[in-house]
């Protein structure tokens, strides 16, 4: 705990109280709670309905009993992303509780593909569904099946689509929601953000 104090960071638990609630845990830096102006992602009909095949084509659940169901939301690009770090620790099985199910890009999946970060995505890609063949991949929260298990998003996307997308993970079945730093471009977003989670 102090070297995160040192280091300015704090690990806030907004909603905790019943199974009906979602959880939201927010890592973020005192520095950071900076206003954004990032742009919007974008998409492309053509990347989600791959993707919603991917993910409705049998794909099987890796999420074992006791294990949660993780949705990894903005990867990035391999090896500078966050979300893709996140994504390589519980690959390699370094938190027990998790089992990455789902990995959400819309831009390296979408009209960035074709960009050189986007070509590196793709390999990683490939080589992730080698080894890993039941890691879902697509481009928008609202393509995912039921879930199976306790369904965790791991929200690492743009600031100003934080909002968005935790709206979209409540939506869509998740209960506890880890968000990266900065978690919003505003301490007022952030506080909407924690009523969704009370009152889902």
């Amino acid at each position: 705990k102090s070297s995160l104090c040192q280091k300015k960071r704090f690990l806030t638990m907004f909603h905790t109280t019943t199974t009906a609630a979602t959880t939201i845990l927010i890592i973020a830096s005192t520095t950071s709670m900076m206003f954004s102006r990032n742009a919007a992602l974008a998409f492309t009909t053509t990347s989600r309905t791959m993707s919603r095949r991917t993910f409705r084509s049998g794909l099987q659940m890796s999420a074992k009993p006791g294990q949660a169901e993780v949705v990894l939301v903005g990867c990035g690009a391999p090896n500078r992303g966050m979300g893709w770090y996140h994504g390589i620790q519980m690959l390699e099985g370094r938190c027990p509780s998790a089992a990455l199910d789902y990995i959400i890009e819309p831009w390296f999946l979408g009209a960035g593909a074709d960009s050189e970060p986007g070509q590196e995505f793709a390999t990683w890609q490939a080589e992730v569904l080698k080894e890993h063949p039941d890691v879902g991949f697509g481009t928008s929260l609202s393509e995912l099946p039921e879930p199976k298990a306790p369904r965790l998003a791991l929200i690492s996307g743009r600031t100003a689509d934080n909002p968005r997308l935790l709206e979209e993970a409540i939506a869509n079945g998740c209960k506890t929601i880890y968000l990266e730093k900065p978690g919003a471009p505003t301490v007022v977003e952030l506080e909407g953000m924690a009523e969704s989670a009370k009152k889902a």
